[in-house]
C-alpha cells in the first residue's frame, strides 16, 4: 500500500499539469505556441507564470498598472475600456479565448484601459521580460507574436472605421460577422451563439445607444437575418448580413 499512493499521486500531479500546459490548451492553435515544435512549446510552458481564474465583473489590470505580464485568455470573455473626461466608460475592445490582453502596455510600461471579465475567466500569466528572452532563441515565436500585433492593429483600425463612416446598421452587422467569424477561428458555430456583453455595453463599443441596438435586432430579426433569444444569436443569412457590414446592402 505504500507503493500506491505515491504513484497515485504522482500521476494526478502529472494529469493535472498535462492539463495546464500549452500543449494540452484548446486554444494552443490561436494563441501564441500556434506553429511551435514541443521542445519550443516546453520551453515557453517554462516561463508561464500562474493560471489565474477570473471572477464574472472581475478586474485583470487597471489603467496605469505597471506593465508586466501580457495574459494569454484560455477560458471566457473579457471588455477593456477607458475612462472618458467626463468619468463614462468607453469600451475599446472585447476579448475572447486564444486572444492576448495587455498589449497596449508594451512601449509604456503600463497600461492605457481597465480590463474586466465579461463571465468566469481564466488566463495564463506571462512575464513579458521572459517572453522576450525567448523571442531571440525562437524566432517562429516572435514572428506569431508579430503577427498577433498586427492583427491587434487591424482590429482597432476597423474600429475607427467603424464609428466613422458607417450607417447604424452597417456597424451593428460588422459587429455580429466579426464575431461569427471569431467563434468559427476557435471551433465554435458561426451561426450560433451566445453574446457575452450586454446590448448597453455593444451600443457603448459601436457609439449607438442601447435603443439603437435593440431596434436593430428587432429589425435584422423581422427581416429573417437574425433568431434572437435573450442573449443567444443564430444568423440565418450570413451572406446578406456580411453585405450589409459591407454596405452592398441594406436591411430594409
Amino acid at each position: 500500500m505504500s507503493t500506491i499512493q505515491p504513484l497515485t499521486a504522482n500521476k494526478a500531479f502529472n494529469v493535472n499539469a498535462l492539463r495546464a500546459s500549452c500543449s494540452a490548451c484548446s486554444m494552443h492553435q490561436l494563441c501564441l505556441p500556434m506553429g511551435l515544435g514541443e521542445s519550443e512549446i516546453n520551453r515557453l510552458d517554462e516561463i508561464i507564470g500562474r493560471r489565474r481564474k477570473i471572477p464574472k465583473d472581475g478586474l485583470l489590470y487597471r489603467i496605469d498598472d505597471t506593465f508586466t505580464n501580457l495574459y494569454a485568455i484560455r477560458l471566457g470573455h473579457f471588455k477593456t475600456f477607458q475612462l472618458t473626461p467626463n468619468g463614462e466608460q468607453q469600451i475599446t475592445g472585447f476579448q475572447m479565448a486564444g486572444e492576448l490582453l495587455g498589449m497596449d502596455a508594451i512601449s509604456t510600461d503600463r497600461h492605457h484601459c481597465d480590463a474586466v471579465a465579461l463571465e468566469d475567466s481564466e488566463v495564463c500569466e506571462i512575464p513579458f521580460a521572459r517572453l522576450e528572452e525567448l523571442f531571440g532563441s525562437i524566432p517562429t515565436l516572435l514572428h506569431h507574436f508579430h503577427r498577433m500585433m498586427s492583427q491587434e492593429i487591424t482590429r482597432e483600425q476597423n474600429v475607427m472605421l467603424l464609428l466613422g463612416n458607417m450607417r447604424a446598421e452597417q456597424r451593428f452587422a460588422a459587429f455580429l460577422v466579426n464575431l461569427s467569424a471569431r467563434y468559427a477561428a476557435r471551433g465554435y458555430s458561426s451561426t450560433n451563439f451566445q453574446l457575452r456583453m450586454s446590448r448597453e455595453e455593444i451600443g457603448n463599443y459601436l457609439g449607438l445607444t442601447i435603443e439603437s441596438i435593440s431596434r436593430l435586432l428587432s429589425r435584422f430579426k423581422k427581416q429573417s437575418l437574425l433568431r434572437v433569444s435573450n442573449r443567444e444569436i443564430e444568423i440565418l443569412e450570413p451572406a446578406h448580413l456580411k453585405a450589409i457590414a459591407a454596405g452592398t446592402e441594406s436591411c430594409d
